[in-house]
């Protein structure tokens, strides 16, 4: 029972304290890596959620219960994972409809872009730094995944896919 309240905490702090998916893996990493997983555990766990279609956020949290407690983990987790976006998102919505004549709320839309793009490049650089592969190996994978994904167009699920296959005989 524990371990289900300590998934359910993390889920539900991680999802009230960030804005987005893979904004949030920085938080869930300090918060599960040692706690609930190892680093490779976590860094497996958000690989697997990337490749499969739907929403990386409550996969991985799916992925990380179950692993912790088993089908009930994995509910646990999800209704934690889900909870406090969908209660904030209705009662933005709510507000933003009382609101949508209102300048000021495209621009605040417009400033957030610049930091969402701050927190995924330094949650890029923890799992790249923390994830033991040294030199430039994987900064040129990474390179080649941004290319692969912004200059041609290439789903990101192929594009991890590759990714892991290329790591395979890179880093094994």
């Amino acid at each position: 029972m524990n371990k289900l309240w300590t998934l359910f905490s993390i889920f539900l702090k991680v999802n009230l304290l960030t804005t987005s998916g893979p904004a949030s893996s920085g938080l869930l990493y300090s918060e599960a890596v040692g706690n609930l997983m190892s680093h490779e555990e976590f860094i497996e766990a958000v690989g697997y959620s990337s490749v499969l279609p739907g929403s990386d956020a409550i996969q991985l949290a799916m992925f990380i219960g179950y692993r912790v407690g088993g089908i009930p983990g994995a509910l646990v987790a999800f209704i934690g994972a889900v909870l406090p976006p969908t209660v904030i998102m209705l009662s933005l919505a709510a507000v933003l409809n009382q609101l949508r004549g209102e300048a000021w709320i495209g621009g605040f839309v417009r400033g957030l872009a610049p930091a969402l793009a701050a927190l995924l490049l330094i949650t890029a650089y923890q799992l790249i730094s923390q994830s033991g592969a040294q030199g430039w190996l994987p900064v040129l994978l990474g390179m080649a995944s941004l290319a692969a994904i912004g200059l041609f167009k290439v789903p990101a699920a192929l594009v991890l896919l590759a990714a892991g296959l290329v790591g395979i005989f890179l880093f094994s």
